[in-house]
């Protein structure tokens, strides 16, 4: 099993200083799966600016945050920092493990890009509906 190794934060919680340091610090399984998402979801919101978010990678939109992305020993997780986006997508996201704004994902099995953009949209539209 690899062990992760992730620069120290200013919390000592492990947080990088930059999306591209905690990404290095990942293991290639978890490293390949959230690049994907990073990747797809520049694509599909290309105004959307690149942040660490909740000292995890991320986007914002406007200044809230849009969603975020982390890898963990056993895991990776997909946040778009909404339980009524997740609510929405319910039998889409069966056979992964959810939480409120949470959904877990294997590094060997991947969130398909086409859900994660379906998930990105939702919650770019949720942010657009709040500001108006």
């Amino acid at each position: 099993m690899d062990r992760m190794r992730r620069p120290k934060s200013r919390t000592g919680k492990g947080s990088a200083r930059s999306v591209d340091a905690y990404l290095s610090a990942m293991p290639d399984r978890c490293r390949v799966a959230l690049e994907a998402i990073r990747k797809t979801v520049q694509a599909t919101v290309p105004e959307a600016e690149e942040a660490l978010v909740y000292g995890v990678p991320g986007f914002t939109l406007g200044g809230k945050a849009l969603v975020c992305y982390a890898g963990f020993r056993e895991h990776c997780g997909f946040y778009p920092l909404s339980p009524a986006v997740i609510r929405a997508h319910a039998a889409e996201l069966m056979k992964y493990d959810t939480a409120k704004g949470t959904i877990r994902f294997s590094p060997a099995e991947p969130l398909p890009a086409a859900l994660v953009r379906k998930l990105v949209r939702a919650r770019r539209a949720e942010l657009q509906s709040e500001s108006s």
